[in-house]
């Protein structure tokens, strides 16, 4: 399957699938055609006429329009055909574009970023209906452009007067991806309560994997139990992952046995890979291990993501052997062991004391050409600064940056906290400033670990002083504990000038002393 052919819908590629082999030879000579044409600018007066192309319209018809577009590496090109093809001259097929050769192009345009192109194309062809907005929402939301989106989606609200589901199932889908499951949850609330528009199997289980996704449990079970269409299996999965990933796996398995009563929505492999996983969670492995079971039982082979839940299981009890014998039986069933299940092995021999043992499968991976992702290296520097080494934690944080791997900085406050607690409190200031030039922005945390360090460390307040201007021009307060710190930090230097100063500022700021420190009034 070509690259073009794989991002088409699924809607389109079975119906590209019956195209003969002969027409294959004329859908190559029009592309070839199209490359003398300037992509940039494909009204420039010295591109060809489009007239070129005229002596392939009697092979013109839906799947050989569909085919060409598919077939273009540049998007311009295949608009160009798409134009010619709105109006040849001759016509002897009667031929004009039906609705999948709009979603043909716009699915292109869109896959390029070319929104404007896209819009332009569906408003002069009177196209722009609710579908094809839902799928500009989608496109839009992909990049994170969540104003658009949803200035699309209000736009389209108002010319359809709300009659619009699938520019409704579009901008849930986007806010919730985007974890804005608050204004999903409005519009959605909007969307029952004007009783123009039902909504549907999509809209619910969209709605049921936002609200999971924030644990509002309680209120996707009421929606999951009230909804007004019949639920699917995408549905029914989505409820199960959200009772799983909340430890409810009694409520998870009786789920489970109601879908085994339907005809429609018996559990498959994402459904009992969900309960594998689960299960492994609490550590219950032995009903992980029969969920496992029954999967085979049922014909259900287990891909990847159902071997890694299980070795992931044995590995956070750490039980080596049994996720070494997972990984064998998962190379046996012709599957290929991933960095998931490298950085599984690696945290099970860390839960098991086997640090040497950890270090060393680490090694093995770089020898075998397998690069480490940034989990992996998280669970080492963990390691290190557990064992009292943050240097040699710190050193593998800068081999992830030169590999082009950006840490993340909770794994340099791990770091700065293991520093701070052997006393190493210079070495913490030396890291934070290797972390800035390296570009991971600290976060309120680093600063806090550091600052109180080195309040502790006595006879530092002029690094101190430094650090918080730093801390407050990257947009950070100070909080309870911080003020606390200071106050303790010039008092032990005899700076009674500066502790009033700092008791003054943390009063006009709403702070006030107790037992414990500093907390907001």
């Amino acid at each position: 399957m070509t690259t073009a052919m794989a991002m088409a819908s699924p809607k389109i590629r079975r119906f590209l699938s019956e195209i003969p082999s002969q027409i294959l030879a004329t859908i190559s000579s029009v592309t070839t055609l199209l490359q003398i044409i300037n992509p940039q600018h494909p009204n420039h007066p010295l591109n060809p006429n489009p007239s070129i192309l005229n002596h392939f319209s009697p092979h013109l018809n839906p799947h050989f329009v569909i085919r060409v577009i598919q077939n273009q590496q540049n998007p311009y090109h295949a608009l160009f055909f798409f134009n010619w093809a709105s109006n040849p001259t001759p016509n002897p097929n009667n031929y004009s574009h039906n609705h999948l050769s709009y979603i043909a192009i716009t699915d292109l345009l869109l896959s390029r970023n070319l929104f404007s192109l896209a819009t332009e194309l569906l408003e002069s062809s009177n196209k722009l209906s609710d579908f094809m907005v839902g799928k500009l929402i989608k496109a839009h939301g992909d990049l994170g452009h969540i104003r658009w989106a949803l200035h699309l989606f209000h736009r389209v609200r108002a010319r359809y007067s709300s009659r619009c589901l699938f520019s409704y199932n579009a901008i849930l889908g986007v806010l919730v991806r985007a974890d804005r499951v608050d204004m999903a949850e409005k519009i959605f609330n909007q969307m029952t309560t004007e009783s123009t528009l039902n909504p549907d199997v999509s809209t619910c289980t969209v709605m049921i994997k936002g609200l999971c996704k924030t644990g509002m449990l309680e209120k996707a079970q009421k929606l999951f139990d009230e909804m007004p269409s019949s639920r699917n299996l995408h549905t029914y999965n989505t409820m199960v992952s959200g009772m799983c990933k909340k430890g409810l796996m009694d409520s998870a398995l009786e789920l489970v046995s109601r879908m085994k009563e339907t005809q429609d929505c018996l559990p498959d492999r994402i459904t009992y890979t969900t309960l594998i996983d689960g299960y492994c969670k609490i550590k219950d492995l032995q009903e992980a291990k029969k969920c496992f079971d029954e999967m085979i039982t049922r014909n259900l082979d287990p891909n990847e993501i159902t071997y890694n839940a299980l070795i992931n299981g044995f590995c956070v009890c750490g039980d080596i052997d049994n996720a070494k014998r997972m990984m064998t039986k998962m190379r046996l069933n012709g599957l290929k062991d991933t960095i998931t299940t490298h950085t599984s092995l690696i945290k099970g021999y860390c839960i098991a004391g086997k640090s040497d043992e950890a270090f060393k499968h680490f090694k093995n991976l770089i020898t075998r050409g397998i690069k480490p992702d940034s989990k992996c290296y998280e669970v080492l520097v963990n390691e290190f600064c557990k064992l009292g080494c943050p240097n040699d934690a710190f050193n593998l944080l800068r081999e992830m940056n030169v590999s082009g791997i950006r840490p993340h900085a909770y794994s340099f406050n791990r770091v700065f906290k293991s520093l701070v607690e052997l006393g190493h409190v210079d070495r913490a200031v030396y890291v934070l400033s290797q972390m800035v030039k390296m570009g991971i922005r600290p976060n309120f945390l680093s600063y806090s670990v550091v600052i109180c360090g080195l309040v502790r460390g006595k006879g530092r307040m002029k690094v101190v002083e430094g650090l918080l201007k730093e801390m407050v021009e990257n947009g950070f307060d100070l909080d309870g504990m911080m003020y606390g710190c200071l106050m303790e930090g010039y008092r032990d230097d005899g700076n009674e000038e500066m502790v009033k100063r700092v008791s003054q500022e943390m009063i006009d700021k709403g702070f006030v002393m107790n037992m414990e420190g500093f907390s907001p009034v």
